[in-house]
């Protein structure tokens, strides 16, 4: 083995959250981005490297991966809680983001979400909005990995104040960042079977398929949705995706809250993965998707924050208590979800049905070097009986490490790729405008 650029010793290793398999004490080895080993301590030949790094008994897994999120929505948290899901989109959301969605705000917020992530252990994330070449640039200088998705929406937006403009920006996005920067995957969004016309959702997933890149849509969010979208294709939401041929393996369909065992069926037959965001569709009272059958079907499904607008927090640790606790409580099922079913939707699950299968999510030699430390000298994570503890225990604060793409950017809960002082100051200088 070539001598390590980064080696982590004395870890309870995880190395495919979900699954039994645990390795303690441990070793990963890690060289120019990606894992080069990982295996007992015992079993460690070279016990040098450029930095070694000892974790002291900490649990180590692979980075978290947040399957969908609005990061510049920071701007946005709290500003209009504890309404139904239109009224706060349509007479708060839509109307501020009109007033105070800009570059510069864009690229401020976007830092903003990316610190709070990374300092609670994501370390990838697929993120939709406006104007998301600063967006891009955002994760890409705090060393953040990120599926970004220009969005495409069949009214003026910011940065894009003509709707017939919308497939030429998204085409311009992803051609300027295909390719740029490791860190980042460029993206479609289109936003909604409601708000995008059947001929701007199939250009849109024309352009994604043309380019190669994933087309993520929120679906199926809402019970009334179907009622709104103007000249359905089919009795439902996904049906109506269907059949305009928007389904396949490269489409990631958010929240499908409504989505029912014909609609699963569709979707487990076309391969296109499902992101659900428990926490927004219970604060906006969205209802509650059939996850138990989603995972009984084999669809990647993977787990997300939604924006801080309507969680409030991105805190990923936060998400999966939460997901495997609603479950229970809506079935009446103590085992409807397990706690290893949500860890794998928050690591490797997740990065399957982002297109990342193997790279992100596990700890294996040739994998991605994304990786997280959890503190388990914690009152409340002891005593430490196994990995479950973290659903339901562990918070975001107890994360120590993160390391993305091989590079140290948390360390003992500071992070070391932006000032952070700084970045909030921009921030609240933004909500002054609102």
């Amino acid at each position: 083995m070539l001598t390590p650029d980064l080696l982590l010793i004395n870890g309870l290793l995880l190395p495919e959250p979900g699954t039994a398999l645990c390795i303690d004490p441990g070793y990963v080895a890690i060289r120019a981005g990606r894992i080069t080993a990982i295996g007992p301590m015992d079993e460690l030949a070279v016990p040098r490297a450029v930095q070694v790094h000892d974790v002291r008994g900490g649990v180590v897994l692979p980075g978290l991966v947040n399957g969908h999120c609005h990061a510049a929505m920071t701007l946005f948290r709290g500003l209009a809680d504890d309404l139904p899901l239109m009224t706060w989109l349509n007479d708060h959301i839509f109307p501020a983001e009109a007033r105070a969605v800009n570059p510069e705000m864009v690229y401020w917020c976007t830092r903003l979400a990316a610190a709070e992530m990374l300092l609670s252990g994501t370390t990838t994330v697929a993120d939709g909005y406006f104007c998301m070449e600063e967006a891009a640039r955002a994760f890409s200088d705090v060393g953040m990995r990120a599926v970004a998705a220009q969005a495409v929406i069949d009214f003026p937006a910011p940065g894009v104040p003509d709707p017939a403009g919308n497939i030429a920006a998204a085409t311009r996005f992803v051609d300027g960042w295909q390719g740029r920067d490791p860190l980042i995957t460029p993206a479609v969004f289109a936003h909604s079977p409601y708000t995008c016309a059947n001929q701007t959702l199939r250009a849109a997933k024309e352009l994604a398929r043309a380019r190669g890149v994933p087309l993520f849509i929120h679906v199926a969010e809402t019970r009334d949705e179907q009622s709104q979208i103007r000249d359905p294709q089919g009795p439902s939401p996904v049906s109506h995706l269907d059949a305009l041929g928007i389904l396949d393996e490269g489409t990631i369909c958010v929240h499908c809250v409504w989505a029912d065992e014909t609609d699963l069926e569709i979707l487990a037959r076309r391969g296109a993965g499902v992101v659900v965001c428990p926490q927004s569709h219970l604060k906006l009272a969205s209802g509650n998707a059939l996850l138990k059958e989603m995972l009984g079907r084999g669809l990647a499904v993977g787990l997300g924050t939604d924006g801080a607008a309507s969680n409030n927090s991105l805190d990923l640790f936060r998400e999966m208590d939460v997901c495997a606790k609603v479950q229970k409580v809506h079935s009446l099922d103590p085992v409807a979800i397990r706690a290893g079913e949500v860890l794998a939707m928050a690591t490797g699950t997740g990065a399957r049905a982002l297109g990342f299968a193997g790279q992100c999510g596990t700890l294996r030699a040739g994998a991605l070097a994304d990786l997280i430390v959890v503190d388990r000298e914690q009152p409340h994570l002891q005593p430490f009986y196994g990995p479950g503890l973290l659903v339901y225990a562990a918070r975001g604060s107890d994360v120590r490490t993160v390391i993305v793409n091989g590079r140290l950017v948390v360390s003992e809960g500071e992070l070391l790729t932006l000032d952070l002082a700084e970045t909030m100051t921009r921030v609240r200088r933004l909500a002054g405008s609102l």
